[in-house]
């Protein structure tokens, strides 16, 4: 979304009021108005940034984010739709015997106290994230960096 051509609208309805103010006003008329363009470029990209946050309030997944591209605002849809869990909690078919050292099993009792979920919950999520996350062979990265 370009500004520009809407700054410039704003600046040209000044200019048709400097002329109207009459000579002895127009020049403190257009100072004004060239002052006015930082100011209304700032409120106009903080009304499309109140406005992306509005529509990503509507939305029932994602969100609507802005960023600035040459001094101009872009809208960009982020789709954030919430991930379905691989493994359900009602799945737990299988079992394991896991021998921990005291401080480690100590921490992650902490650590699913923090996110209120059960111990057997919290290493069923861990897990799944470790698995999930493990870059397969042949998705290596290769390449060199140059300083």
């Amino acid at each position: 979304m370009q500004l520009s051509p809407h700054l410039d609208a704003v600046q040209a309805d000044l200019d048709a009021v400097a002329e109207a103010a009459g000579p002895e006003q127009a020049g403190s008329v257009r100072r004004v108005a060239a002052a006015l363009g930082s100011s209304l470029r700032l409120h106009l990209l903080e009304a499309v940034t109140q406005a992306a946050h509005e529509l990503s309030s509507q939305l029932p997944a994602g969100r609507v984010e802005v960023r600035l591209e040459a001094g101009d605002p872009v809208l960009f849809f982020l789709d954030e739709a919430p991930a379905s869990p691989a493994y359900a909690a009602e799945d737990t078919s299988a079992r394991i015997t896991l021998r921990l050292p005291e401080m480690l099993k100590s921490s992650v009792e902490a650590a699913a106290a923090r996110e209120g979920v059960s111990v057997n919950s919290w290493l069923v999520q861990a897990l799944a994230r470790a698995v999930e996350s493990r870059p397969s062979r042949d998705s290596r990265l290769t390449g060199y960096a140059r300083s």
